[in-house]
């Protein structure tokens, strides 16, 4: 039985493909358009799906449309009783609810159209595909014969999360600025089966108060708050009243947000590209105090609530790593599992897995056959076509007789280089897939990055360590493959690493093992037998405004219009002429 799954409602377009129980493909549109975020600024074009990544999906499966039995959409229209049946003419807010306000409070809030594109999803698919993929989804006069589901986002992106954990039982804590009417669910899976226990509905939203201020503070709202997450480490506790007044918990698992008032409470809005103050700091800082404290009484209260050791987390609010870890430390579960793909491109991935799971329930199998041990989902191109495209190009490589070892000689000598190896990450985390990888030593290692990105002064950069060396570097180190938890780097080693250690002496740390990333680990392992330091730098491969890279040619692409010293593709190396540092 195959299902595929379809995230394309909002932003982070993406699809997934689930055979019997095994995830075997997922991927983000983004990484074949080069559209970031895969959708144009709002209004967000609604009507268009994936495409790219479902036929991507379709080829790594060997199998076409037809072949499919299921077709998982992550969101359900008709969960709104006064769906409206008339379309305007024009999209007027699909990103957020219409300005229209009915006395009737069972019409829905959102524009009609935005509705009917979803409704309509189905013939999309096929009629609506670019004429280059029909021959893919459609061939050989094979009708397809899937049966479509639309699953409603929040539990798309439960599901995502507590049938991929390493748990059999359970609890659940997802959170995003808005599904279908829900912002923020709580819920357990024990013995099979998932049962909600509860949740906060609109216009009650951290992450929506999250964009709200990662605008404010002059940056993109619907993608930009990991930049408000790192501004806060500069900041103070100065406003966390005011946003107490704001996000208030109510002892039941949930809370309230009114309205911010951001500006009537803390003055003009930073312009775009304006200095940042010490202000815009504190508010940062306040702001993300006041999201982990909020977070906290949550867990607090689901732990409560149904007694269990574990929790998994999924929605765009769980991609915080600082959030995630004052839940590690300071909550009351044992153990806690991020889903890595955190975000709306998730949700493919959970209702794939939740239409795949209900099927095989109904046959009396609640067998979980897979579990995300990694993250390595996406498109591989092997040697041939990367070889035949530096030959198409004109690009001048050599071949390395030890890839790992080379590579770390490279990196020893403080050169940046571009990795391309493997499957493609799913999700927005470089994981030693498609990385610019550095080495860690020189303190003025991280704003040499930055500049080679185009990224902001205060972005920190993050490390990837080898699993059985963790916790020599950073205090109390766990397994940490997603890269979506920080920790505070050990005393006696910040000046060892200082350009990982971020202005509050923590970094967002990676660990990997031989298993999951064979090469990636060995190329840690030379550079430690070459420097004693099992760490490196790891970025996302890609310049600013753009997708990490997928395809050999991006990937060469971005190396010769940024300052990067080598890429190191597959087994090939380029270097730039007097690239050495």
């Amino acid at each position: 039985m195959y299902t595929l799954g379809i995230n394309a409602v909002y932003h982070d377009s993406a699809a997934a493909l689930v055979h019997d129980g095994v995830v075997i493909a997922a991927a983000e549109d983004e990484r074949f358009t080069h559209v970031k975020h895969a959708k144009r600024p709002v209004p967000f074009s609604t009507w268009q799906l994936p495409f790219d990544a479902i036929d991507y999906c379709l080829k790594e499966a060997g199998i076409e449309l037809a072949d499919v039995d299921h077709i998982a959409y992550s969101y359900d229209p008709h969960l709104f009783s006064g769906m409206p049946k008339q379309a305007k003419a024009t999209i007027t807010l699909p990103f957020m609810p219409s300005e229209h306000v009915s006395s009737n409070p069972s019409e829905s809030p959102w524009d009609p159209l935005f509705l009917s594109y979803i409704a309509n999803a189905r013939g999309q698919l096929i009629d609506g595909a670019p004429h280059h993929l029909k021959k893919r989804f459609v061939s050989g006069g094979r009708a397809p014969r899937f049966e479509w589901h639309n699953v409603d986002h929040h539990l798309s992106h439960e599901a995502s999360a507590f049938l991929a954990a390493p748990y059999e039982n359970t609890a659940v804590l997802t959170m995003d600025g808005r599904g279908e009417g829900v912002t923020t669910s709580l819920g357990q899976f024990v013995d099979g089966e998932y049962q909600r226990v509860k949740q906060v509905e609109l216009p009650h939203s951290l992450g929506l108060l999250y964009e709200a201020v990662t605008d404010y503070l002059g940056f993109l709202h619907s993608s930009d708050e990991y930049k408000v997450m790192a501004l806060a480490s500069f900041g103070k506790p100065a406003y966390v009243d005011q946003f107490r007044e704001i996000v208030k918990y109510r002892n039941d698992g949930s809370y309230t947000v009114d309205a911010p008032r951001l500006v009537e409470r803390f003055g003009p809005r930073r312009e775009r590209g304006g200095p940042l103050t010490q202000h815009h700091y504190d508010i940062a800082h306040s702001l993300q105090v006041v999201l982990e404290e909020t977070a906290l009484e949550l867990a607090r209260w689901l732990h409560e609530r149904t007694g269990l050791k574990h929790l998994a987390m999924a929605g765009g609010v769980a991609l915080n790593c600082v959030m995630n870890a004052r839940l590690r430390d300071r909550g009351p579960f044992e153990d806690i599992w991020v889903q890595p793909a955190a975000g709306d491109a998730g949700t493919a991935l959970g209702a794939a897995l939740w239409t795949d799971y209900q099927q095989r329930v109904k046959e009396g199998d609640k067998s979980r056959r897979w579990h995300m041990n990694h993250a390595y989902l996406g498109p591989c191109y092997g040697e041939k076509d990367i070889e035949d495209f530096l030959k198409w190009s004109k690009t001048p490589y050599r071949r390395l007789n030890d890839i790992a070892a080379e590579t770390a000689d490279i990196l020893a000598s403080n050169r940046v280089i571009g990795w391309y190896q493997g499957r493609t990450e799913f999700g927005p985390r470089a994981l030693g897939a498609r990385s610019i990888l550095a080495s860690p030593i020189d303190p003025s290692m991280q704003a040499r990055l930055n500049e080679i990105k185009d990224r902001e002064d205060f972005r920190p950069v993050a490390p990837v360590v080898m699993e059985e060396h963790a916790a020599d570097w950073f205090v109390d180190a766990r397994v940490a493959p997603f890269m979506l938890f920080v920790f505070d780097v050990r005393e006696d080693m910040k000046a060892r690493i200082p350009a990982v250690t971020h202005i509050d002496g923590t970094a967002r740390v990676q660990t990997v093992n031989r298993s999951q990333h064979p090469l990636y680990y060995d190329l840690l392992a030379a550079f430690k037998a070459r420097t004693g330091v099992p760490v490196l730098v790891n970025t996302s491969f890609n310049t600013r405004g753009e997708p990490m890279v997928n395809s050999p040619r991006d990937a060469v692409e971005s190396f010769w219009t940024s300052p990067l010293d080598a890429l190191v593709i597959g087994p090939f190396l380029i270097e730039k002429p007097g690239g050495h540092a």
